[in-house]
């Protein structure tokens, strides 16, 4: 009887076969849940921390309710943003959004993720090494605009002299194609008299070459400053308004910084861009989630780094922002509020003239 039964269970164990493994796809990853890094480059420019990371966190927790966003900011220092995106891989995030300090430096870093199955969304600027996708802008074309924007107003002014370039350091990818963009609106239509590759973004170092410039040129021949964010510009105005220039002398931006608003308001600064940073961060999200949930990603476009080709590319339309359309970009988008942009009490007056109420 003992023999019988054993064989009866071996038949029956035989015919049930192996146990297969439960069938997992996106929909069971998502519902699980896992780690997604968010890798922000610094503290100089407020967006960062004021818009991006919120937008991308409050995003991430729409379309992936239990996963988790382990966020840090390089506080502008490549070595440590190294370092930080080791520690994920180690950690074991599943995808991680990057945005690198310094672009070249960080690719040994998102080589050693990629071998280890972290996948990487670069973000708003375009990393070297093996990412999976990329969300920006068309930073040629932000480039463009500003340049066009300051040769309109200088010819406005129907002053004659010299232009000073004030454009971003070049460890940062978008800070070449911001300078061929503006390249391709100015050479030919102004003369630059000096030009800076700013490091950090920092307004100080901005301030300082502006003043150097103006030294070189002399305040009377500048007719106008491209400044490549709103960062740099604010440093130009500085040095602009400590050297006797016009208060009104063309200078360009990036970003929508408040200062820049309220500069653009009074007449300091001629213009900027506003890049909409919440469908960018909702893109990087959206890439982020399917990247960790193994789901096939596409983009609007595709770009190339040093290393990788073809990788997808979901770009968003940048704003071109003057005093008269202040109210119909930031304001109305919600970017910057009534009271924000309203204040202090100098500005209210403005506000009255541009409708902003």
């Amino acid at each position: 009887m003992r023999i019988f039964l054993a064989l009866a269970l071996l038949v029956g164990v035989a015919a049930c076969g192996p146990e297969k493994p439960p069938q997992t796809g996106p929909a069971e990853i998502i519902a699980r849940g896992f780690k997604i890094g968010l890798m922000l480059p610094d503290l100089t420019t407020p967006r960062w921390e004021k818009f991006d990371r919120p937008y991308i966190t409050s995003s991430v927790a729409q379309l992936c309710p239990n996963c988790e966003i382990v966020s840090v900011n390089a506080e502008g220092d490549p070595v440590a943003q190294r370092r930080q995106l080791d520690q994920f891989t180690a950690q074991g995030v599943k995808t991680v959004i990057l945005t690198p300090v310094d672009a070249r430096g960080i690719q040994p870093s998102v080589d050693r993720a990629a071998a280890r199955a972290v996948r990487i969304v670069s973000y708003d600027r375009l990393a070297e090494g093996a990412i999976d996708a990329y969300t920006s802008f068309d930073n040629v074309e932000v480039g463009r605009l500003q340049g066009q924007a300051l040769v309109a107003a200088i010819t406005a002014h129907g002053r004659q002299g010299q232009i000073v370039m004030l454009n971003g350091p070049t460890t940062d990818p978008n800070s070449a194609e911001f300078k061929a963009g503006a390249h391709a609106a100015l050479d030919g239509r102004v003369r630059i008299g000096a030009e800076f590759d700013t490091p950090g973004w920092s307004p100080e170092e901005a301030e300082r070459e502006s003043e150097m410039a103006m030294d070189r040129i002399g305040p009377a021949n500048v007719i106008g400053v491209y400044a490549a964010n709103d960062g740099l510009a604010g440093g130009a105005a500085s040095s602009i308004r400590d050297s006797g220039m016009p208060p009104d002398t063309p200078l360009t931006g990036m970003d929508a910084d408040l200062e820049a608003i309220h500069r653009i308001m009074l007449g300091t600064q001629t213009m900027t861009i506003y890049k909409p940073i919440q469908p960018e961060a909702q893109n990087a999200a959206q890439l982020a989630v399917d990247l960790g949930a193994g789901r096939p990603i596409r983009g609007t476009s595709t770009v190339s780094n040093d290393t990788e080709r073809g990788i997808p590319a979901m770009i968003t339309k940048a704003i071109v922002v003057t005093r008269d359309t202040i109210k119909d970009t930031v304001v109305r988008d919600g970017f910057w509020t009534v009271n924000e942009v309203c204040n202090p009490a100098e500005l209210k007056p403005v506000c009255a003239e541009l409708g902003i109420a």
